[in-house]
């Protein structure tokens, strides 16, 4: 049963995780230990349902040996979190070896790269893109019958840029002939979200209602997330992002973003669903998110910043004024509630006095009004100094520890 299918055609999501695989231009390398793990946590976001909303591209075995065995070792050990699949050029020597990385793995898939534009067709294959395309089918005709249970995508390259009744037309050839799903890739990273929409609606009205379209969306021009929540508005269910957007050049839409606006809000979700939308057999777990977000930046490298979305160090942080006192006014869910992330009060140049307050007794200081204003007065110097806006606790902890016994001294002299 290829459960990837059976969800989209059902009207749930389903995410192709790119993260351990993020493309030919990458920058970053997963071990085979990690992949494992992160395959296994992600799953573990839609408990025992993993497989049905979870494709994870565990690696390009045709690289190196180790890549190979990598992709193996998460075929076999996340089976059951995951749908893993290999990635393979579309040939048959390729598909043959990433039919064998992942055999016997419970939802196991391949997906087969396939040139659809002019421009790719002649870098890729050295013809045009019919005949790029018309080979394709070849390779996915003996894929299919190599398969032996296990599920065929294919990846249709820089579809955007391509003939678009011609890929609609071998987007039908190949459903018919076996695959999966049809990845439609942009490539370059150009899409504005109008042509996503329409380039996804287009493609489905011509290759029949038994495709199952993916959308596989970069983010040169930042609009990554925009343009799958545009393919997703077009009845696309599957598609494909990566932690941290990892991916390469620029990356693609991050998996975490994508995840938590489709499940935090259910009205957000129907703006883009649909008003009868049911996108889960399992609602995710939105609270492993940040873990599994600080665990890929540990491996990768890849910082979270204060303005990362969803996962950064800004999240649940409140540094002054009214937010303060009511931070439900100021912020557009509840960290606490959804990711399962306390709220912090940072210590900035914009303190006020009653911020002030509540750093020195989350240090286990009380100060009274004048104190305050005394320590108020160095935050703001210090900041503007050092050209920092954040004080961190140490530093303030290690003033405030002066600044009360030089008090204290002050006033058993005066005794």
């Amino acid at each position: 049963m290829d459960v990837v299918r059976e969800s989209a055609q059902a009207g749930r999501v389903v995410f192709f995780e790119e993260s351990a695989r993020d493309g030919a231009q990458a920058k970053t390398l997963m071990g085979a230990g990690f992949r494992v793990r992160l395959a296994r946590k992600q799953g573990a976001v839609f408990g025992t349902d993993g497989p049905r909303h979870v494709v994870f591209a565990a690696g390009f075995p045709s690289v190196c040996r180790q890549e190979f065995e990598a992709t193996r070792q998460v075929a076999l050990e996340a089976q059951g979190s995951v749908s893993p699949t290999a990635i393979c050029r579309g040939t048959v020597q390729d598909v043959r070896l990433a039919l064998s990385a992942v055999r016997d793995a419970a939802h196991a898939r391949v997906m087969v790269i396939v040139a659809a534009s002019e421009a790719t067709a002649r870098a890729l294959v050295h013809a045009d893109a019919r005949t790029a395309l018309a080979g394709g089918l070849e390779v996915v005709k003996e894929a299919v019958d190599l398969a032996d249970g296990i599920a065929v995508d294919v990846c249709l390259v820089d579809a955007p840029r391509a003939d678009h009744a011609l890929v609609a037309e071998y987007a039908g050839a190949l459903t018919a002939h076996g695959a999966g799903t049809i990845v439609l890739a942009d490539t370059v990273g150009d899409l504005m979200p109008g042509q996503a929409r329409a380039l996804f609606r287009q493609v489905a009205a011509g290759a029949g209602p038994d495709a199952v379209l993916v959308s596989h969306l970069h983010n040169d021009l930042g609009l990554g997330l925009a343009n799958t929540l545009a393919a997703l508005e077009s009845g696309v269910r599957v598609a494909a992002c990566s932690w941290l957007g990892m991916a390469e050049r620029s990356g693609m839409v991050a998996t975490e973003q994508l995840l938590f606006l489709l499940a935090h809000d259910p009205a957000k979700a129907a703006q883009v669903l649909g008003p009868d939308c049911e996108p889960w057999w399992t609602a995710p777990d939105l609270t492993r998110l940040p873990g599994i977000a600080r665990m890929v930046s540990a491996e990768t490298g890849v910082p979270l910043t204060v303005t990362t979305p969803v996962v950064g160090t800004g999240v649940a942080s409140i540094s002054t004024g009214t937010p303060f006192t009511h931070p439900q006014t100021f912020q557009p869910y509840d960290p606490q509630q959804h990711l399962g992330l306390a709220p912090t009060v940072v210590l900035t140049h914009l303190a006020s006095h009653r911020v002030l307050r509540a750093v020195a007794e989350r240090l286990g200081y009380t100060l009274d009004q004048e104190l305050t204003r005394t320590a108020l007065t160095w935050v703001k110097d210090r900041a503007y100094r050092r050209g920092q806006a954040v004080v961190a606790d140490a530093d303030f902890a290690a003033y405030l520890d002066g600044l009360t016994a030089q008090a204290a001294g002050t006033t058993s002299s005066a005794r």
